[in-house]
């Protein structure tokens, strides 16, 4: 699935659940392409200390698809760079 169906996905069904694989500690904060896997690749400019690489993924897929923070939800892997996260367009 790339971007344009997340997209469309969430404005159809009102929310969207997909991979993401972080990678903190970048020079910015963007896309970085998709996995073998299927997973979306982050680059966060953030470090992975005290929940600032979550704070800053939040931040940016907020951004990325027009809705509320909390309208973004980390389902699990937080502790991980291996995450599932939730966007909902409606909180």
């Amino acid at each position: 699935m790339d971007l344009a169906a997340l997209h469309s996905a969430l404005k159809q069904n009102g929310s969207v659940c997909f991979r993401v694989r972080v990678i903190p500690k970048g020079q910015r904060t963007e896309w970085a392409g998709v996995m073998d896997d299927g997973a979306y690749k982050v680059r966060l400019r953030a470090v992975p200390e005290r929940g600032k690489a979550n704070e800053e993924l939040i931040r940016f897929l907020a951004a990325e698809f027009g809705v509320a923070r909390g309208g973004i939800e980390i389902v699990s892997g937080a502790a991980s760079q291996n995450k599932r996260v939730r966007v909902a367009a409606r909180v």
